[in-house]
């Protein structure tokens, strides 16, 4: 009895099952599906693995930083003693150490991934360069124009403290000719006064000589004294024609009076603890009011 191809089955190794024409058969279709699936599985997983790399790297190059920043701080701290510090950076530089090849392994794990990339990067930063260049080419030339300026300014300035100099030089030597022209003379009270200012710019040399105090003072009759310095006075009176006056000086709750002084006369007296008299010198007397100055010594403090 023989038997047909149909009726044996596989026993006929020529026998193909009926793909149902010329197509691909099944099992190469599933073979590709599968295939494409392995490979866009290995993709993503390479693409999760290049990212925990990555999380990794920054993670260690984060913790690098925060050691050395550690160090830093440990070095600059000279509280420390030395033994502490030098344990501690041990530590720590074999903490760096250890991160070190932890980076340097996952640099080696991802450089396969970033050689690709390279390339664009270094495109993409040629060109960030060219404008970078550029940009610091305009701002060179706006630092030179800037300096240019500056220059100018300077040459200015240094005019300006030429003529400063200048001004300063001729104000010394006035002020060293109105020295020289002030005089010297005995108060009322016998005692040799200190220079005597007969104007407002005789007594500005005297300022600026810095010797005494002085408390300029314009009074006017009445009935109260005026408060000059750490004295009050009180006019009493004026003579225009014979270009005297009165006043009373109130020092130290004692009350003296000063009759018929003249004009730029050193009208002296004494106050508590004090080892030169004071002085009142009037450079102008006119209806009821004098013009002046009061001089206390600078050790005093009044």
């Amino acid at each position: 009895m023989s038997i047909s191809p149909s009726q044996s089955g596989s026993l006929d190794p020529t026998w193909r099952p009926d793909t149902g024409g010329g197509g691909p058969p099944r099992w190469f279709i599933l073979f590709v599906l599968v295939a494409v699936a392995v490979l866009f599985g290995s993709n993503v997983y390479l693409a999760l693995q290049l990212r925990t790399t990555r999380t990794g790297l920054q993670q260690a190059t984060k913790q690098l930083q925060a050691h050395e920043e550690q160090i830093a701080q440990i070095e600059g701290n000279v509280t420390l003693s030395t033994k502490q510090s030098e344990e501690r950076l041990s530590a720590l530089r074999g903490e760096v150490s250890s991160t070190r090849g932890q980076i340097n392994q996952a640099a080696r794990q991802v450089e396969t991934e970033l050689v690709s990339k390279t390339q664009q990067v270094a495109e993409r930063l040629s060109a960030e360069q060219k404008a970078a260049a550029a940009r610091i080419g305009g701002e060179i030339d706006q630092i030179r124009s800037a300096a240019a300026t500056t220059d100018s300014k300077l040459g200015n300035l240094s005019g300006d403290v030429s003529t400063v100099k200048s001004d300063v030089s001729s104000t010394r030597q006035e002020l060293q000719k109105t020295i020289a022209d002030l005089k010297s003379v005995r108060g009322d009270l016998g005692v040799q006064s200190g220079l005597i200012a007969t104007n407002s710019s005789e007594l500005g040399a005297l300022r600026r000589l810095g010797e005494r105090n002085y408390f300029e003072f314009d009074l006017k009759k009445a009935k109260l004294p005026q408060r000059v310095g750490s004295v009050s006075l009180k006019l009493k009176g004026t003579d225009l024609r014979r270009n005297r006056y009165t006043v009373e000086v109130l020092a130290d709750d004692k009350l003296t009076e000063k009759k018929d002084r003249t004009i730029n006369e050193p009208v002296q007296f004494y106050v508590a603890k004090a080892r030169i008299p004071y002085e009142i010198v009037v450079n102008q007397i006119g209806k009821d009011r004098i013009v002046g100055y009061l001089a206390t010594p600078k050790d005093q403090g009044r």
